[in-house]
């Protein structure tokens, strides 16, 4: 089992500062009341999740040299996509807490950037010295596609128009390998693969051509993999299991719109927006069509 519980981690660390963002309108007046406690504030909750990280996880393997170990074929790259989620809603977190401390729309965008990757990269370096596992190229390349992915909409268009989000169900795989997928629900929801679905959802009415099509109403394209015990294809079919992709189509809402005066709300709405609600779907694998009437 890879990185995906541990950017989770980082990632839910970090959320109560940076949904501070949340709470106020941005300003173009530089607030040094509010960007100073930030900066110092999101240095210690880095500080400390990276210690808590290296206490819980890391320290009964042996150190070795840094090295790299090649997991580009594991899970279906499920934990890739995992990876790409959280770096661009880290991402857009750091950015929107930024602007709430005043600083201008490119140095938000350029520090929300480098706060994404250095915090995922971060995780990567643990594992490079780790005996258990190795840094990734993969989980890099990962991190810096979803830290783009936000990035290049708010350069392009000074908005978000596709939206990564998330949806799991629960399986009976953890069953069989409870220590690899879980053992109660909270880590099944971080660790079992065959349960998690990452999608893209796409606001059409922010796109020029579409303006009428509905501001709430998203299509959603989302990707998958089942009958997954193990890493890789050869374990899993050695095992009598046939592991594949799969992909969706789906409708979604979008929150972006809906703003209150209210910051708890907001904040609520925000992280309500990270996730496909269960919807009508259309679902492809192994070269077969199914339509779920909820997924």
């Amino acid at each position: 089992m890879r990185l995906n519980k541990f950017i989770i981690l980082i990632f839910l660390f970090l959320q109560p500062v940076l949904l501070s963002s949340l709470q106020a309108q941005t300003d173009s007046t530089l607030h040094k009341k509010r960007l100073k406690p930030l900066v110092i504030t999101s240095a210690a909750v880095y500080a400390g999740s990276l210690v808590a990280l290296n206490h819980l996880w890391y320290a009964n393997f042996e150190r070795e040299s840094f090295h790299f170990f090649n997991d580009s074929r594991e899970w279906k790259q499920i934990d890739k996509a995992g990876h790409a989620y959280a770096a661009f809603h880290i991402n857009s977190a750091s950015y929107k807490a930024l602007r709430w401390a005043g600083l201008s729309e490119d140095k938000s965008l350029t520090y929300g950037a480098l706060s994404s990757i250095i915090t995922l990269s971060s995780i990567e370096i643990f594992d490079g010295f780790s005996s258990a596992y190795g840094a990734s190229y993969t989980d890099l390349a990962a991190n810096t596609l979803g830290t783009a992915l936000f990035y290049s909409q708010m350069k392009l268009w000074h908005e978000i128009r596709i939206q990564p989000k998330f949806s799991f169900y629960r399986t009976n795989f953890p069953d069989s390998r409870p220590e690899t997928l879980g053992k109660n629900f909270s880590e099944e929801l971080l660790k079992d693969y065959n349960g998690q679905t990452y999608w893209l959802s796409i606001n059409f009415s922010k796109f020029k051509t579409l303006e009428k099509f509905p501001k709430w109403l998203n299509l959603a394209i989302g990707y998958g993999a089942h009958n997954m015990l193990y890493a890789t294809d050869a374990s899993n079919t050695s095992h009598g299991l046939s592991p594949k992709r799969q992909y969706y189509l789906s409708i979604d809402m979008d929150f972006s719109e809906y703003k209150s005066r209210s910051g708890v709300l907001n904040t609520i709405v925000y992280l309500l927006d990270m996730i496909h609600l269960p919807a009508p779907t259309m679902e492809l694998s192994n070269g077969k069509f199914k339509f779920h009437y909820v997924y």
